[in-house]
């Protein structure tokens, strides 16, 4: 009778956490860079596949305003998986800009193996359980439990795997669709280093992304704020 009870609450547990998953978000943001604006667009649509959860999270950059005529290319980033109970699993993400040849990463789980084409160079690197690309990592806390302190994730990039550790902390946001209360991913870098980067994740919006600040490699800087939040859900009719 025992065992029975916490088959059927593990039972329960797992249909309140696939039902209360929306199967659509789309989401607007403005983009501030040292040299120039734009804006995003990206959607996480889910669906079932196979018995289990698929994820695909699509993200289209263009320039607006005068910095158009200097960059009129788009940047498409895509991440492909599975979503599990300690978050999201990629299986595939690439990132093209404009004309140029795609960074492409493979997500071999079976093997264990991470497969990363770049400027015409193919690497094969060891795998560690829980890696994420960058576009999964904004989205991955709408699954996964968070840490009250630090989080700690293999990140890739499309051309390396790095180990980075997120200071986790609380802050109210002020957006341009109203204030939010967030929690904020601080990546700690090395004394010295150059690159930042902090994510505001809604506490009371599914942890969606709505803030992105960073400092690349190459020195510039962007943030990226939440202009709109579109949700859908399955119905029951559907």
């Amino acid at each position: 009778m025992k065992r029975l009870l916490v088959l059927l609450l593990c039972w329960f547990c797992a249909s309140v956490w696939a039902t209360d998953i929306p199967t659509r978000i789309e989401i607007s943001y403005a983009i501030v860079t040292d040299i120039g604006d734009g804006e995003i667009n990206e959607v996480l649509s889910i669906d079932h596949y196979d018995d289990a959860l698929r994820y695909n999270i699509n993200s289209v950059a263009q320039a607006t305003g005068i910095y158009r005529l200097l960059e009129p290319n788009s940047i498409v980033r895509h991440s492909e998986g599975v979503i599990t109970q300690q978050g999201l699993k990629p299986t595939r993400a690439y990132e093209k800009r404009g004309k140029k040849e795609p960074s492409l990463t493979e997500f071999n789980w079976k093997n264990h193996v991470v497969t990363l084409h770049h400027k015409g160079r193919h690497a094969l690197e060891e795998l560690p359980e829980g890696t994420l690309d960058r576009l999964s990592l904004s989205y991955n806390f709408m699954f996964a439990p968070l840490p009250k302190h630090h989080v700690d994730r293999y990140v890739t990039n499309g051309r390396e795997l790095r180990l980075s550790r997120y200071q986790v902390t609380e802050e109210m946001l002020k957006t341009p669709i109203g204030r939010m209360k967030t929690i904020v991913l601080t990546r700690i870098e090395e004394k010295g280093s150059k690159l930042r980067r902090k994510i505001w994740l809604a506490l009371n919006n599914h942890m969606i992304p709505v803030r992105i600040m960073s400092v690349e490699e190459n020195g510039r800087e962007i943030e990226k704020m939440v202009t709109g939040i579109n949700i859908v859900y399955k119905t029951e009719s559907e």
